[in-house]
């Protein structure tokens, strides 16, 4: 079964923190051991996992994400090229272990969809896998 998330950005780049709906759906599951994968079906967002205690960190993202993309004419014309372009060097999945019925990750880490084209209405599709108790 495939679970969405919906993320209301608020920003034209950010990154923003969707760590606990990922954990309550993983918890809603069921799923004890097993997998979880995240996708974001948009061109202008993608998925990563980076630090989630120092709010600097998803600043500093934005900035260091932001000008890795060059100021050049481009053609299509709907003026969010650069957000296509951050969007494909981020990437558009991330996939979690499930251990104890809980995602797993890192003392530092949490789970960010990152919005290059906002502020939108942004989809998170879930895919939950795995042993249930």
């Amino acid at each position: 079964m495939i679970t969405e998330i919906e993320v209301r950005t608020r920003a034209r780049n950010e990154f923003q923190d969707i760590t606990s709906q990922v954990q309550q759906a993983v918890a809603r599951s069921g799923v004890q051991e097993g997998v979880c994968h995240l996708f974001v079906p948009h061109t202008t967002a993608a998925m990563t996992l980076n630090e989630n205690w120092a709010p600097d960190v998803r600043g500093d993202l934005v900035r260091a994400v932001t000008a890795l993309i060059p100021d050049v004419p481009y053609r299509h014309s709907e003026g969010n090229s650069p957000a296509h372009l951050m969007s494909t060097l981020v990437g558009a999945s991330e996939t979690l272990l499930v251990r104890g019925g809980r995602p797993v990750l890192g003392s530092w880490q949490g789970v960010y969809l990152a919005e290059f084209d906002g502020p939108r209405r942004r989809r998170v599709l879930l895919r939950i896998t795995g042993e249930s108790a």
